[in-house]
């Protein structure tokens, strides 16, 4: 192998960051941080998530200027659940006014969860490609769209799967993102799924850091995503506030981000929980150097 070739395959992974808009005080505090140690990765680009109506829409246009503020790419979540099209255009345009360019579009679950049928708003946008072609005909310049390589969980089959997705991406998405997942060998199934059906954009494995076992457990039984016997052995009997626990559930991100890595995957969204602790061992771990920025952050 040449001196160029094995400096590429060296070559760390391209990473992005998602944050959610704070409730309270404190985790306004915890966010500010995370951001700041985070930014040292110089990120592609954070998401931000989005609330819609009243109080928690504030807080995610709030959320968005503090990271466009902060000087990073951020892309700003849309979802068409509970919201009119005349709404979501006018929310779309003061991101766009900020300064946003890229725009995470997403159906969002219906108001009693995932066991209720998915019903649009009167009129809003029928589904999430509807919305990714009005986002880009409004002049959003990229577009990111949800993936899911277990299959979202109101799907009823591999071909209504596939035939969403490629729906999106012919409305214009540029980019997937999966749902978090912990078995590679089912990553890599599915994308061999999406490349047969002739969809050719990135699809970006979703990383989820484990900050606390039991609460993954439940989030991941909602939303149909597997968790494999042996990582379930790693953290039985942990106490969740333990250094056992973070060390372990650090390894276990790292350990995935690595085979990941050796699969040939070179960019990863990171669901950081507004935590940074975490992430940042992950980062650091899988290549990723803060060196330039560390004197600044220590000064």
């Amino acid at each position: 192998m040449s001196a160029a070739a094995l400096s590429a395959a060296k070559a760390p992974p391209a990473v992005s960051f998602e944050f959610f808009p704070p409730k309270t005080q404190a985790q306004a505090a915890m966010l500010e941080e995370t951001v700041m140690r985070l930014a040292r990765f110089r990120p592609c680009y954070v998401s931000v998530t989005y609330g819609a109506g009243g109080t928690e829409q504030a807080r995610s246009l709030g959320t968005v200027r503090q990271m466009l503020d902060s000087g990073l790419k951020t892309a700003a979540h849309m979802t068409c659940a509970g919201a009119s099209r005349e709404s979501l255009l006018e929310t779309a345009s003061w991101f766009r006014a900020q300064g946003v360019e890229h725009f995470v579009t997403l159906r969002g679950d219906p108001p009693g969860g995932l066991s209720e049928p998915y019903r649009p708003h009167p009129s809003g946008f029928h589904d999430t490609a509807d919305l990714v072609a009005a986002v880009k005909r409004a002049g959003a310049r990229e577009v990111s769209v949800a993936a899911y390589p277990e299959r979202h969980p109101q799907s009823p089959d591999w071909a209504h799967e596939l035939d969403v997705l490629k729906r999106k991406v012919d409305a214009g998405a540029d980019r997937a993102i999966t749902q978090f997942f912990f078995d590679n060998d089912l990553f890599e199934s599915y994308l061999e799924r999406v490349r047969r059906a002739g969809i050719t954009i990135p699809v970006v494995p979703g990383i989820m850091p484990i900050h606390r076992f039991a609460s993954v457990c439940s989030f991941a039984n909602r939303c149909g995503a597997t968790i494999p016997d042996d990582l379930a052995r790693r953290f039985d009997g942990l106490d969740p506030n333990s250094e056992t626990h973070a060390l372990v559930s650090a390894a276990v991100a790292a350990e995935q981000m690595s085979d990941l890595m050796a699969r040939g995957v070179d960019a990863f969204h990171i669901y950081t929980l507004n935590r940074w602790a975490l992430s940042e061992a992950v980062c650091r771990v899988s290549g990723l150097s803060a060196e330039a920025v560390d004197s600044a952050y220590a000064a």
